[in-house]
């Protein structure tokens, strides 16, 4: 079951490996590596957090904004680009154990999207987060971005 604190492994520092497809779309694409760096802190006694990842290698840094709806035991999962400055539409779900998965409905160069976010492998001091998007309603994926987050050496 899903709690308010399902994100407070999240919370704090982390060093960011970044792999991205060129082309969200197309699962032949390359893949581009690149570093990042990201900061989380909590709100609401950790029923919501916000986080804000810095991607030097796309000249852009990106917010998500994550709430509990208490009453339906679930997380909106809100993210928005320094590119648009606007928040895209939310991805919905909740955890079970230690993995986490949240759909969505959204668009991606003109064509209606299913978007699926997981968090998976999450510890203290590591984790992973995947990007897919579907165009068929869920039926096959492109897992187009993922993320391994590890904590920062001490200094």
């Amino acid at each position: 079951m899903s709690s308010p604190h399902d994100f407070d492994f999240f919370h704090g520092e982390w060093e960011v490996a970044h792999r991205r497809r060129t082309d969200f779309l197309d699962p032949d694409s390359d893949w581009v590596e690149f570093p990042g760096t990201s900061r989380c802190r909590p709100l609401f006694d950790g029923a919501a957090n916000i986080d804000e990842i810095d991607m030097p290698y796309l000249g852009a840094k990106g917010l998500t904004l994550r709430l509990f709806d208490m009453e339906r035991e679930e997380w909106s999962l809100n993210w928005s680009s320094s590119h648009s400055g606007r928040l895209f539409p939310p991805v919905i779900g909740r955890f079970e154990g230690d993995r986490g998965e949240f759909y969505g409905d959204d668009t991606h160069d003109g064509k209606d999207v299913r978007a699926r976010f997981v968090w998976a492998d999450v510890s203290p001091a590591s984790a992973h987060w995947e990007q897919a998007f579907s165009v068929d309603g869920g039926e096959t994926w492109v897992t187009n971005w993922t993320m391994d987050f590890s904590r920062p050496p001490a200094s």
